[in-house]
């Protein structure tokens, strides 16, 4: 279970508005065949993707198509009972219903499964009863493997379903500066650049926009960019129409946060943390390999880690902030 919710945890956030989900496949001698998870909203689950590669890697001949919908018929008619009596170990509760892709629990039962093995309930009713669907079906079923850190996992699902998730991205030297154009390396920066096509707004402070003049896009991933709401004592008016974020095509930009937004991401300097901090939901961190002699960021603060890894040489974890 605890390979499922790494795997899960590189995708948190790029998964808006569904929830990051992590699974772990294993024959019926328990070897692992597969460690996948879901990628983005609209693609295959975290259960058909995890299927789909275990598949393939029993039979490289199989051909199983991309699109979640064709992948689950094509998989339902040539298993073969590739995957009868093999485990599968699910951060979340499979779904039961069909939406944009298939039912994750009635391809377990389709394909003959042992045993599901599930981190976590789904609280939603349009979601959830797959353990359920799985025990009719003869498909044996134990809920509450790691529960708290698969419940820490879905924490932004739950906040963006049923108010707003903040989130707060710092990029730090490894003196803990925050000063400078370029802080993380490239694939650090085109993580937050995938996070930054997903959201509904991008949250800067008009400070750092005179200061750095950005463009504040997803150029790195080749994705849409941010719209935008720009914190500041000053309307815009004041600011300087040459700064790149304000060539952007189709972009908006708010002074306001717009009713009903779900997914903000905060960037900004030290002041914009200090002000925002206390009101976040989760922080993403960078911190680079490399020392630099601008003043490091001074505020109190003490986080919790949810999940660390790095992306070469940067280091990087999600973190929430613990009460004093």
């Amino acid at each position: 279970m605890q390979l499922a919710l790494d795997e899960a945890w590189k995708y948190q956030f790029l998964t808006y508005p569904n929830p990051a989900v992590g699974c772990v496949i294993l024959d019926k001698n328990k070897q692992i065949l597969s460690i996948k998870a879901h990628e983005k909203a609209g693609c295959e689950h975290a259960e058909l993707n995890a299927i789909k590669t275990a598949l393939q890697n029993l039979n490289p001949k199989l051909i199983i198509p991309n699109e979640p919908n064709l992948a689950h018929e094509f998989i339902c008619k040539n298993h073969n009972n590739l995957l009868k009596d093999a485990l599968a170990f699910v951060t979340l509760e499979p779904c039961n219903h069909q939406g944009k892709t298939p039912p994750c629990a009635r391809l377990f039962a389709k394909l003959k499964f042992k045993k599901v093995f599930i981190g976590t309930k789904d609280e939603n009713d349009l979601a959830s009863g797959g353990a359920l669907f799985l025990k009719q079906n003869g498909v044996k079923v134990q809920m509450g493997i790691l529960e708290n850190k698969a419940k820490e996992l879905i924490k932004p699902f739950i906040k963006w379903q049923n108010g707003t998730f903040k989130l707060f991205k710092l990029a730090l030297s490894m003196n803990g500066s925050m000063l400078g154009k370029i802080v993380s390396n490239e694939l650090s920066r085109t993580y937050a650049h995938k996070i930054r096509s997903v959201i509904d707004i991008l949250a800067i402070g008009g400070q750092t926009i005179r200061k750095d003049r950005p463009i504040l896009d997803s150029r790195l991933c080749s994705s849409k960019a941010p719209n935008l709401c720009i914190f500041s004592k000053q309307n815009l008016d004041s600011f300087d129409k040459e700064i790149p974020l304000f060539k952007v095509k189709e972009r908006k930009i708010y002074t306001q946060l717009p009713k009903n937004t779900k997914f903000i991401m905060y960037e900004g300097g030290e002041n914009f943390f200090k002000t925002f901090k206390d009101e976040m939901d989760m922080f993403l961190i960078f911190q680079s390999s490399i020392l630099n002699t601008s003043k490091s960021l001074c505020v109190n603060a003490k986080f919790k880690p949810l999940y660390k890894s790095t992306f070469n040489d940067d280091n990087y974890g999600i973190y929430e902030l613990l009460n004093d």
